[in-house]
């Protein structure tokens, strides 16, 4: 029985990837609603984009209309969240867009599951599942040591990380109230093909390419858990089979590396996968600048809860993740030049409009 989707914010670079992993595994319908802005990209799409299997809708979350006639048309078994403004730096420059689109798109597409949901028969009604895709800045800063945990308490420090906490209460609150099928997701830092190359791998591997300066914020050593994206969906795709309905899974990559080492590493890379770079040695190019205000330290995922329940491990470590994602980009850099040439130029962003 082949299995309908709706997908929002499926142009996207995680929602992209898992788009592009479902229609690889077959018997699948997927429905990609997707704003289009500046990090969503119809090139990730196009491997999928003639599929008569992947219907892609142009608009957004908070069109509770849009929302409503996409589920009474296809039917589908569950709705995978992934459309958010993502980038902590905008969301200091332009915080409203994150309210509206997280915690206010959220709740469009909560009503819009609810009126669904009640108007399916029941024995449909059972198989019905909301996904949320989250992440770990909810949880705030850590210290030296210490993981977040499922338990762990919300401390958001940007105005994106309290954007995505709201969006996440919500969720949580329409399980508790109305009973709706709701699953949350929380992940570490992702990274790999079709990234936006605002976030800092990419940033850092087309910086390096070109011989310019790599920003690297404060003294570099914020620590973050890295998670090849390919690895989060499919933990996404083993909550949505398998997880327990009303709970909060951590998604993480047991790879913590300060950013300043996540620069040199990429840089030392470069050196042997593009011998005849004229800017080798690329770690010569990295340059300190000012920090971002509110700069969490450090983010570190205990997994533990989706390992021991589900069974789902990382299949990728840092070093094997992270030469495959800077061969991808070599191979792609037309696709960079596409995606590149619209708002967002490489400039620095999150300093607050000073």
């Amino acid at each position: 029985m082949t299995q309908v989707y709706l997908v929002t914010g499926g142009a996207g670079f995680i929602g992209g990837n898992f788009v592009l992993g479902l229609i690889d595994r077959g018997n699948v319908k997927v429905i990609n609603l997707d704003a289009l802005t500046y990090a969503g990209n119809m090139d990730t799409l196009a491997p999928v984009m003639d599929n008569p299997n992947h219907i892609f809708v142009h608009g957004s979350i908070l069109d509770r209309a849009l929302v409503n006639s996409l589920l009474e048309k296809h039917q589908p078994s569950a709705i995978i969240n992934f459309a958010a403004e993502s980038h902590v730096d905008r969301s200091i420059d332009s915080p409203g867009e994150f309210i509206q689109t997280n915690v206010v798109g959220t709740f469009e597409l909560l009503e819009a599951f609810r009126s669904y949901h009640a108007a399916t028969p029941e024995k449909k009604r059972n198989s019905l599942r909301f996904l949320h895709v989250s992440t770990d800045e909810v949880y705030g800063s850590l210290g030296a040591e210490g993981f977040f945990t499922e338990e762990t308490s919300y401390a958001p420090n940007s105005p994106y990380s309290a954007s995505k906490a709201g969006a996440d209460h919500l969720v949580r609150a329409y399980h508790h109230t109305y009973g709706l099928p709701t699953l949350t997701t929380n992940c570490s830092n992702n990274y790999g093909p079709f990234q936006f190359p605002e976030k800092l791998i990419p940033l850092i591997i087309q910086k390096a390419l070109a011989g310019e300066k790599l920003p690297v914020y404060g003294d570099g050593m914020q620590v973050r858990d890295w998670l090849y994206v390919e690895d989060h969906c499919r933990a996404i795709l083993k909550v949505l089979e398998a997880g327990q309905l009303g709970e909060v899974y951590n998604i993480g990559g047991h790879n913590e590396m300060a950013n300043l080492d996540v620069v040199k590493t990429i840089c030392g890379l470069l050196d042997t996968m593009v011998p005849d770079s004229p800017h080798k040695p690329h770690a010569g190019l990295i340059s300190f600048v000012k920090d971002r205000p509110g700069h969490d330290r450090r983010y570190a995922i205990d997994a533990g809860k989706l390992q021991r329940e589900l069974g789902w491990r990382p299949e990728e470590t840092f070093e094997t993740g992270i030469r495959k994602t800077i061969q991808w980009y070599l191979e792609h850099r037309e696709w960079v030049q596409r995606v590149s040439s619209g708002e967002y130029r490489g400039e620095r962003l999150g300093l607050g409009n000073e």
